[in-house]
């Protein structure tokens, strides 16, 4: 009767062991862009992977366009364990790791090529910032690709620096701020999310952004011209919190980086296209500015001391990231 009663209770505890609800671990994920943005549907796809490989031991909820964390507040909100993931820019780091902002001076990568050699997991770029940002208590899972640098402008078109003078300008990091005062403007640091009434209201002049954000910001309804600088690489992370992180199963972390990899190169690996409709978009409802090569050189001279700058605010890493830059 006794063996009975034990195997009875051992059963029991086996099938509440077993319950979806038991095993089940929800990751919430905050996202400043609109779900139809690429960045949005790049987590859609890791979330669809990583819950049918995991067997729905694992469900992700997306919450997008700033519903949960404010662009600034992401890094903080997930290294504090307040939510388990989290998108933000690169540049969101540059308050404890100034390294990070490499990829906001002015031509550093001028090309998808060298994007992507800087952007490789475990590059002589990525792989120190990569571990410098799992300091602060954020794993990056990924990188997601977002594209090159514009610039957005109301009733006068931005051709060459000097149309810049005395324009408050909307950026989205330091250095770009930097950038901004090199050609005489007046930088205003805001949120993505809070860019279309700024433009709207007229609160700036000007504003830097990505191309594929006119359409899915609707940036077009409130700003006339699309100057193609390309000046800049804007890259956003996909964070983890590294507790959250360690509390998974070596089967669910395997299963979460294998989606993060896939989904990582598939981006990178359209990000042309992406760029290439968005700006077919924009020429139909803005008037888009070219520049030739004598008006980039004319940007490049004007802007050539934000290098400086960023060593000096980088230090001993940001040294060795611009020349390991140079030898890409």
């Amino acid at each position: 009767m006794k063996r009975l009663s034990f195997l009875g209770a051992l059963l029991t505890a086996l099938i509440l062991m077993a319950s979806p609800a038991q095993a089940e671990k929800t990751l919430r994920i905050t996202l400043q862009l609109p779900i139809k943005h690429h960045l949005g549907q790049n987590l859609l796809d890791f979330k669809q992977e990583v819950e049918r490989e995991t067997g729905g031991s694992i469900k992700i909820e997306i919450y997008p366009s700033a519903q949960l964390y404010k662009d600034k507040e992401v890094p903080q909100a997930v290294s504090s364990g307040a939510i388990e993931m989290g998108v933000a820019s690169l540049t969101r780091f540059a308050g404890t790791i100034p390294a990070v902002d490499l990829f906001y001076v002015p031509f550093m990568f001028p090309d998808a090529e060298k994007v992507r050699k800087a952007t490789e997991p475990g590059s002589p770029i990525r792989g120190p910032l990569d571990a410098a940002i799992l300091k602060t208590g954020a794993r990056p899972l990924w990188w997601q690709a977002f594209g090159g640098a514009i610039i957005l402008s109301r009733k006068e078109p931005i051709r060459l620096p000097a149309d810049m003078k005395g324009k408050k300008v909307r950026v989205f990091g330091k250095t770009l701020g930097e950038f901004v005062k090199a050609v005489g403007g007046v930088p205003v640091l805001m949120s993505g999310s809070k860019q279309f009434l700024a433009y709207q209201r007229g609160t700036v002049d000007a504003g830097m952004t990505g191309l594929t954000t006119i359409p899915s910001r609707k940036l077009y309804q409130v700003m006339d011209y699309v100057t193609l600088t390309n000046h800049a690489d804007i890259e956003f992370l996909v964070l983890i919190n590294e507790q959250v992180w360690q509390g998974l199963t070596d089967r669910e972390r395997s299963v979460i980086n294998t989606a993060a990899r896939r989904v990582e190169k598939d981006l990178r690996n359209k990000m042309g296209q992406l760029e290439a409709d968005a700006l077919a978009f924009a020429r139909k409802k803005m008037k888009v500015i070219e520049l030739s090569p004598e008006d980039l050189q004319q940007w490049k001279k004007a802007t050539t001391s934000v290098v400086d700058t960023y060593i000096r605010n980088a230090g001993p890493l940001g040294q060795q990231l611009v020349e390991a830059a140079g030898r890409l």
